[in-house]
């Protein structure tokens, strides 16, 4: 605590913020057809706030269900991968072509098939954390020392013994590491699945559209403002998760 109220803990992000403010303002008054001006954008807050409050709701809850509909197939699938070698050789290359494949194309065809409801978007978004967390499970999960790994072979230790105590603790960094990514990028993917796939209703990517066909400028902006804000508490979230969890690991001691 001590330490965040030192002046060189807040300071260099205050006089970056203000500066980035000041670069704002003097853009907003050269280029308005591009960029509101900071009070624009506050009062609009202000006086739509349960309006933007409403829909970031619906696009938080779309990125956390994404987010565990990917994340938790992800890592069942990197314990699969990395254990047996023949699903490795089937299910790594379907992965790749899918992490390659633009979803924004396939948006539509979700929602032929899932209809207008919550289920496109969350495929949408689950796909896109997909592949961070299934890449840095399946390495984390084969990054065991191998003396360690030796030892346990040693005392004969099961193969499922040797998962859960051996291999899950040691790709907990790397898990992290994707997780770090996949958070603020659930909200990305919430925003996009909401932009692509027809027949969305509410959420910050559908505010930003209507916003858009309207020209209303601040309108997008506070929208946008909005998304980063959540995407930076859930990658704090995660980031104190990780800390609480993997305080014995020298990471966090570094």
């Amino acid at each position: 605590m001590r330490k965040s109220l030192h002046p060189s803990f807040w300071l260099p992000l205050v006089l970056m913020m203000t500066a980035l403010g000041l670069l704002w303002q003097w853009g907003a008054g050269r280029m308005p057809y591009l960029l509101p001006p900071l009070g624009a954008i506050r009062d609009t807050l202000i006086e739509d706030a349960g309006y933007y409050l409403s829909n970031a709701l619906v696009t938080l809850q779309e990125a956390l269900g994404g987010l565990v509909l990917g994340g938790l197939s992800a890592f069942v699938i990197g314990v699969l991968v990395s254990e047996f070698t023949v699903a490795r050789r089937a299910i790594m290359p379907v992965a790749v072509v899918l992490n390659v494949t633009p979803l924004v194309a396939i948006a539509p065809a979700l929602v032929v098939a899932f209809g207008f409801g919550a289920a496109p978007k969350l495929i949408v978004t689950g796909l896109i954390c997909f592949f961070p967390v299934l890449i840095n499970t399946s390495v984390g999960l084969r990054a065991v020392p191998l003396p360690v790994l030796q030892v346990y072979r040693t005392v004969h230790a099961s193969r499922l013994e040797t998962l859960w105590h051996l291999r899950i603790p040691s790709a907990l960094p790397y898990l992290f590491a994707a997780l770090r990514i996949v958070f603020p990028l659930s909200v990305v993917g919430a925003v996009v699945a909401e932009l692509s796939a027809a027949g969305s209703a509410e959420g910050l990517g559908t505010a930003i559209s209507l916003a858009s066909s309207m020209n209303r400028l601040a309108a997008v902006y506070a929208s946008i403002a909005i998304l980063a804000l959540l995407g930076s508490l859930l990658l704090l979230a995660v980031t104190l998760l990780e800390r609480r969890l993997l305080h014995w690991h020298e990471t966090q001691s570094a």
